[in-house]
């Protein structure tokens, strides 16, 4: 049974919008202030899972990364680009434009019990499908690149109260990869929310 990881750029109150500035949000391209070297290459640990695992994207992050990718090489960019990809959308973008794409046919959350059946699951950015993921209790760790910097307002990683439990911590330059794992009650106990 594959985990299904959420990798994320993130700043320090929770936000997670605009990180690369291409959606003109004020503040916007937080996460590239301090040069390219804060998110280039295999920032989120991901390693071996590139090559064994599934990319789930939602629509507008497939739109921007399937624009930038497929012209990128170098080794990182050779793993994105040969990596499984799966598309969440309501209609199929022209999956020709960044190979190794398909679509996600029916409930999000079915299709990803099916993804995670066989091999973990990474949702990159996303953040409906991500939502929509933990309000189903279906996500299995987060590994967020937290940069040093506050926004105040924006779309927040976690809408709702989240439980986690802190697997590792790796300093970098410019941002700090934290990594979490899920927390999940006692069978009998009883409930902290009453």
């Amino acid at each position: 049974m594959g985990k299904v990881i959420v990798i994320e750029f993130v700043t320090l109150d929770g936000i997670i919008e605009d990180p690369d500035g291409t959606r003109g949000m004020p503040g916007g391209g937080w996460a590239f202030r301090t040069g390219p070297q804060a998110v280039t290459g295999d920032k989120f640990a991901l390693g071996p899972i590139m090559a064994s695992g599934v990319l789930l994207l939602g629509r507008r992050t497939w739109d921007l990364f399937a624009a930038r990718w497929p012209q990128r090489t170098g080794d990182f960019a050779d793993a994105m680009n040969a990596m499984a990809k799966v598309v969440v959308s309501h209609r199929a973008p022209d999956l020709d434009l960044w190979s190794g794409s398909s679509h996600l046919d029916g409930d999000l959350i079915d299709g990803v019990a099916r993804l995670a059946g066989a091999r973990d699951v990474v949702v990159a950015g996303s953040i409906g499908v991500v939502h929509q993921l933990a309000a189903a209790d279906v996500v299995d760790e987060y590994r967020l690149l937290t940069f040093p910097v506050a926004l105040g307002a924006g779309a927040r990683l976690f809408d709702a109260p989240t439980d986690l439990a802190l697997v590792s911590t790796e300093p970098g330059a410019e941002a700090v990869l934290t990594r979490y794992e899920r927390v999940r009650p006692l069978v009998g106990a009883p409930s902290p929310r009453g």
